[in-house]
């Protein structure tokens, strides 16, 4: 989450006089994320998040987004809920930007999680993943692994700036991953962008997800190794070191509710690989390109460098388990 789009009191009054949620006390924009608009807004009795869509998101794919957030949420899966207009519509505009509210998630991220977070939090993905299977709804994942040599493509001239010579290992890294990159293997619906940031405890306990505006339908393993990279390793210095533990429990959770066959287990390392590949190509392109007067906190392209160096010395299902 983030904000590109600044908005007003004319706009928040649209708001209020389309949808049935009460006079508006307040409202602030949420620094959190890179991608979309998003502000907090508070009526008498509730609080409720507004995205406003920015470039990355294409508007076909709203109303999927909205169907498999008001699915999920019927299927008692925690996630933000999409709010219906008077003219029973989710989707609305905003300086000419696609927009739509969504119901505020208690609790919030944590810094860290603990190993009894891990294994909770794979349990919760597998109930995600069997979830996801009862919805007949389809995306195709636009930022799998055919669309990372047009993106490298795009930075290709800048993306040194950042390293030297990474636009050599990266190039080397997208060929050695495409040739080994699995053809079948279980699929469905994904969340796509599970960041502890994305994932929300409340009391000390797990909540629910947020920010479901990658989700598309990929392999399911897949989702695994972005988790991996994204909850298992950890800042040591100036580098980030993996926690094995961490990762073993983690599967031990989604494992205790989907078992992953041998194929899955196979390929993991595979799909650690390209997940870290992809997060350095999306954060380096986001790094070089977001604009200086954005309310953003940008994230650190190099922190998917330390993790594709990483899987690139390991083979194994069992060095993550």
């Amino acid at each position: 989450m983030a904000v590109y789009t600044k908005i007003n009191r004319r706009e928040l009054e649209y708001i209020e006089n389309n949808f049935n949620i009460g006079k508006i006390r307040s409202f602030s924009g949420i620094k959190k994320g890179i991608e979309n608009t998003n502000y907090l807004i508070r009526t008498k009795n509730k609080k409720i998040i507004l995205t406003i869509f920015e470039k990355r998101v294409q508007k076909k794919d709203l109303p999927f987004f909205m169907e498999l957030m008001f699915g999920l949420s019927k299927l008692k899966i925690k996630c933000p809920e999409p709010i219906k207009s008077k003219k029973g519509k989710y989707l609305f505009k905003i300086k000419n930007k696609s927009c739509c509210l969504v119901s505020f998630l208690k609790g919030k991220d944590k810094h860290n999680l603990n190993y009894r977070d891990c294994f909770t939090v794979g349990k919760k993905v597998a109930q995600l993943h069997l979830a996801s299977k009862k919805l007949k709804l389809y995306r195709k994942n636009d930022l799998s692994v055919n669309s990372w040599g047009p993106l490298l493509n795009k930075i290709h001239n800048k993306i040194n700036k950042l390293s030297d010579n990474l636009i050599k290992l990266m190039r080397s890294d997208l060929s050695n991953i495409k040739k080994k990159w699995p053809k079948k293997m279980p699929k469905g619906i994904i969340h796509s962008d599970l960041f502890i940031d994305n994932i929300f405890f409340n009391k000390g306990k797990f909540y629910g997800f947020i920010d479901f505006y990658f989700s598309a339908n990929d392999f399911l393993a897949y989702e695994l190794a972005t988790c991996i990279n994204a909850l298992c390793f950890e800042k040591k210095k100036k580098s980030f070191v993996f926690n094995k533990r961490k990762s073993s429990q983690f599967l031990k959770g989604y494992q205790s509710i989907r078992k992953l066959s041998l194929k899955e287990k196979s390929n993991l390392n595979t799909l650690c690989r390209g997940s870290a590949l992809r997060y350095l190509l999306t954060r380096s392109y986001d790094y070089l390109n977001t604009p200086k007067n954005a309310i953003i906190k940008i994230k650190d392209p190099l922190e998917y460098l330390d993790k594709l160096n990483f899987h690139r010395n390991v083979t194994s299902f069992k060095d993550y388990s």
